[in-house]
């Protein structure tokens, strides 16, 4: 292909790429700009206090596959989590072994008292279903949603009473340039489908473009400079 035709063709696809490139390089320069530990908010997670020495009950599985099965501190003092294979979730005391039932509205304003680090004031407490989740949690579990003066949110399992996630404004920011980066404003989670890779694939084209041009002009400029 002739120099002139393969400018034409570059400045062509320059407009077409050009946009997803501003939107990858600024949205990746958000990202980067903050350390990911302060946009997922862990200096607002209180430190879990070390769990004394104790012999600890095993806990009743209720004849259901356990997949994991993990001793917690909590303000109240340790508790048994059980996840199950299923994907449910239960507490159970040391002990005795025995379930506990699920946490209400009250114990998890105490569990979010002890989860967070931060000196803002709790504004509302909701619970959400799984299947009805906001979509900043994105776990697929049913959660109960501590709302923050702030704005920041704790997400607290439904089930097992642990601290699912932190959302902070930032993290909703950051959230939302992943979105752009991966092109997926919707889940936010797809990052291989057909209009990410179809532009990723111009883009490149159009980087390799611009090389040989750069390449062929400055033979041109040095064949121009001999005659």
């Amino acid at each position: 292909m002739k120099y002139p035709t393969l400018h034409k063709w570059h400045v062509w696809l320059g407009w077409l790429v050009g946009v997803p490139l501003i939107l990858w390089t600024a949205s990746g320069l958000f990202m980067v700009a903050r350390p990911i530990e302060e946009v997922r908010g862990e200096h607002l997670r209180a430190k879990p206090t070390p769990i004394a020495t104790i012999t600890p009950t095993a806990p009743y599985l209720g004849g259901r596959t356990v997949e994991k099965l993990t001793l917690e501190q909590r303000a109240s003092g340790p508790v048994w989590i059980i996840r199950y294979a299923d994907g449910g979730e239960r507490r159970a005391d040391p002990a005795t072994g025995k379930l506990l039932p699920e946490p209400g509205a009250a114990e998890i304003r105490a569990l979010a008292e002890g989860y967070y680090a931060g000196d803002s004031k709790i504004a509302s407490i909701r619970l959400f279903p799984a299947d009805r989740e906001p979509k900043e949690l994105r776990r697929g579990r049913p959660a109960w949603q501590v709302a923050l003066a702030d704005g920041a949110n704790l997400y607290i399992d439904a089930d097992s009473g642990s601290l699912l996630a932190v959302r902070t404004q930032q993290w909703r920011w950051f959230d939302f340039m992943w979105g752009l980066h991966i092109m997926d404003l919707q889940t936010r989670e797809d990052t291989s489908h057909p209009i990410l890779i179809g532009f990723a694939g111009l883009s490149l084209i159009s980087l390799l473009m611009a090389f040989w041009l750069l390449i062929a002009r400055q033979r041109r400029k040095a064949a121009a400079h001999a005659r």
